[in-house]
């Protein structure tokens, strides 16, 4: 099994942005740029991280242990409807949009509560070194 750390690995990424910005720009753009990809793209790529660790792809060591690979063996009954609101949690969507997605649609709403209720994607949210 593959372990990563969020932070180290989002840290090559806002490297690789800091130095693609700064060759734009022809001038190193510094703390600047990295902030910037902190703002413009620490929640995607986290959240990114969080699914992949939810499907037991990558162990991402600062995410719950309790929740490696979860989905594999949790929501067999359910996986149509578990891959349509992964598909709008990777999209930043979040539990309201979902919710009102869910009833826009006539989804089963407490089937759509549970796999909400048990991803808790409130709960899983980390900082970055940046964040004020």
């Amino acid at each position: 099994m593959e372990k990563a750390s969020v932070y180290v690995e989002s840290e090559k990424e806002a490297l690789r942005f800091k130095w693609l910005e700064s060759e734009k720009a022809g001038c190193d753009l510094g703390e600047v740029a990295i902030r910037r990809w902190v703002k413009e793209h620490w929640g995607g790529y986290l959240r990114a991280r969080w699914i992949e660790h939810l499907q037991g792809k990558c162990f991402w060591v600062e995410l719950d242990r309790g929740d490696f690979g979860i989905l594999k063996s949790q929501f067999s009954e359910d996986a149509l409807l578990l891959d349509r609101i992964l598909d709008r949690i990777k999209a930043g969507k979040e539990n309201l949009d979902i919710i009102l997605w869910a009833h826009e649609f006539n989804l089963p709403m407490d089937r759509v509560l549970h796999i909400l209720e048990m991803l808790d994607i409130n709960s899983r949210r980390l900082g970055h070194r940046f964040d004020s």
